[in-house]
């Protein structure tokens, strides 16, 4: 797009133009003195030299108009006017003629263009005009005033094209400031022309993203998707909300807040978990333990328990997101929310039949192993040390059963909440090295060095003896399972404030980054334990889990592939003071 700006100024005047005034008048001049010849003309030959001086000066215009030749080349056509001017008045009367009062039109050609110069160009022209008479008569000089008119003309002449000059330079000069400005304007105007196309384009591209959302917003049935400003004020409740827990969004946006929803009781043991800085007041507590990881800067996703307008509960899987506005800053939460209810009817359904099946096997396991040991322990029967092999290798496996059986019968417990704990104050450094001292065989048989760094003195814990070392157990022995002969397994005992943290470090062969969030589940089995053969089911994990969580610990994992794995049990602390009172 352009856009021509450009004012009408003198420099951009055509010669041709400029030009067209003198030849006019040149003309009315000569039909003057047609009119009356013997009056006017007092030498033809100068008459007819000045008019055709004018003629071949009007086509000199002409051409540099054509050929757009540069303002100070153009300067020669006035002075071949001035010496036309001379040329005609000298020979229509010399002083006396009517026709020296052209001269102004040079005079103004040469003042309006630029530079000062042409002030003195103007003056000689006049001057030029004005003694042409002395030329052509030799007595004109005698006349009364007559180089006093000369000189004076000069001088009016002179003032009169300084000024025209001074008021041209000043014209110019705000004529270029406003071609400037208009210049600015006319590509503001074109920027201004181009932002308002874009403008549309992305208004269009925004209308079709626009519908495309709302097609996917209405078309998400099968989650819950609800949006809250930062108080938990519902402003967007889509048709997944809508199907989970029965209202409509012109029921509850604007209207209701998403802690509503919630079971209470789960809410306020979310907030007693959580610990503000001092001084701080929380106005909606309920609400707070929704969004405080999302707040912080965190993902969160966990499980709750929604209430449905009818009353009725239903387990849910919610995530939390901030949503911020352009300058980063949270201006409201989104929740996701996934019903769980078949999920946990599916989990219900394994557990039973975990349960159910572990019972079944526990009792003919018992059975074959007594009878095992009756033909061990008969007398009468002696038994070849074939058979003797034999039949350790079927007590062997009895005993593999069955304590597969007991951890199935164990994780059924856990995910029944029949989980139950012997809970008591004690030292935690005696189970952990007891774990060890069990694990050092092993550890010999494998061809493994097996280290420990267990602090003295009292590591107090609440719990359960018996379950905490069996999540050692599960832990130390994992760890020589998944590390080659020539390795290292660590085991260390720290305190770090009001936690107790177990340690224990392979230089095994490691678990891929992407299968760390799923090594807690029962029966996963890692790619890397697949891939080299490594015996076992996947339990001793998830038993580990259940254990620390029950204790209200923690189980955290850090590996690497072809590094090494390091887990970590946390345990709460008991102050000996706290035990004391």
């Amino acid at each position: 797009m352009k856009i021509q700006t450009r004012f009408f100024v003198l420099d951009s005047v055509s010669p041709l133009l400029k030009q067209a005034p003198m030849a006019v008048m040149t003309a009315l001049a000569v039909v003057i003195v047609l009119w009356d010849t013997d009056y006017f003309v007092t030498s033809p030959l100068l008459l007819l030299i000045g008019v055709g001086i004018v003629a071949v000066a009007t086509v000199i215009a002409g051409v540099m108009s054509v050929c757009h030749v540069r303002a100070p080349l153009t300067s020669i056509i006035p002075a071949l006017d001035c010496v036309a001017v001379a040329a005609i008045s000298g020979g229509t009367g010399a002083g006396s003629s009517i026709f020296v009062a052209l001269v102004l039109l040079p005079v103004v050609w040469f003042a309006t263009n630029e530079g000062y110069r042409n002030i003195l160009y103007a003056v000689l022209g006049v001057l030029l005009v004005r003694l042409t008479p002395f030329v052509v008569d030799s007595t004109a000089g005698d006349t009364p005033g007559a180089v006093a008119r000369t000189v004076f003309s000069c001088l009016a002449f002179g003032i009169s094209a300084a000024v025209v000059n001074e008021l041209s330079r000043q014209a110019r000069f705000r004529a270029k400031k406003l071609n400037t400005v208009v210049d600015e304007l006319a590509s503001s105007l074109v920027l201004a022309t181009e932002n308002a196309a874009h403008l549309a384009e992305s208004e269009a591209r925004l209308g079709r993203s626009e519908l495309m959302f709302r097609g996917v917003w209405e078309a998400v049935t099968e989650q819950a998707v609800i949006a809250t400003d930062v108080t938990g004020l519902i402003d967007a409740w889509n048709p997944g909300a809508a199907r989970m827990l029965g209202l409509s969004a012109e029921q509850v946006e604007d209207i209701r807040h998403v802690d509503e929803f919630h079971l209470a009781s789960e809410l306020e043991d979310r907030a007693r978990q959580l610990h503000y800085p001092a001084g701080e007041t929380v106005l909606n507590p309920g609400f707070s333990a929704l969004v405080e990881a999302a707040r912080l800067g965190s993902a969160d996703v966990r499980e709750w328990t929604y209430v449905r307008s009818d009353g009725s509960h239903i387990p849910v899987e919610l995530s939390v997101t901030p949503r911020l506005d352009d300058t980063g800053t949270t201006v409201g939460y989104l929740f996701v929310v996934l019903d769980r209810t078949k999920a946990h009817e599916v989990a219900k359904l394994k557990d039973d039949f975990v349960g159910l099946i572990s019972h079944e096997l526990r009792t003919p396991l018992s059975s074959i192993l007594g009878y095992l040991e009756l033909l061990r322990d008969d007398d009468e029967t002696e038994l070849t040390s074939t058979q003797m092999q034999y039949l350790g290798v079927a007590e062997r496996n009895a005993y593999r059963l069955l304590t597969l059986v007991g951890d199935l019968l164990f994780t059924a417990q856990v995910e029944s909440g029949k989980f139950n704990l012997e809970q008591h104050v004690q030292p935690l450094t005696p189970i952990v090295q007891a774990a060890i001292d069990s694990a050092r065989p092993a550890a010999a048989r494998a061809g493994l060095t097996l280290d420990s760094s267990v602090v003295p003195g009292d590591t107090l814990v609440r719990g359960d003896s018996v379950r905490i070392g069996q999540a050692c157990d599960n832990l130390i022995s994992n760890a020589i399972k998944f590390t080659p002969k020539g390795g290292t397994v660590t085991v260390s005992l720290v305190q770090e404030a009001d936690s107790a943290f177990i340690t224990v470090n392979d230089t095994g062969m490691g678990i891929a980054a992407d299968e760390l969030d799923q090594l807690f589940h029962r029966f996963f089995r890692a790619t890397t334990a697949t891939r080299n053969a490594v015996p076992g089911v996947g339990l001793g994990l998830s038993i580990t889990k259940a254990i620390a969580t029950a204790h209200g610990g923690c189980l955290q994992v850090e590996s690497e592939e072809g590094i090494g794995t390091s887990f970590r049990l946390g345990l709460p602390r008991v102050h000996p003071v706290l035990v004391v009172v």
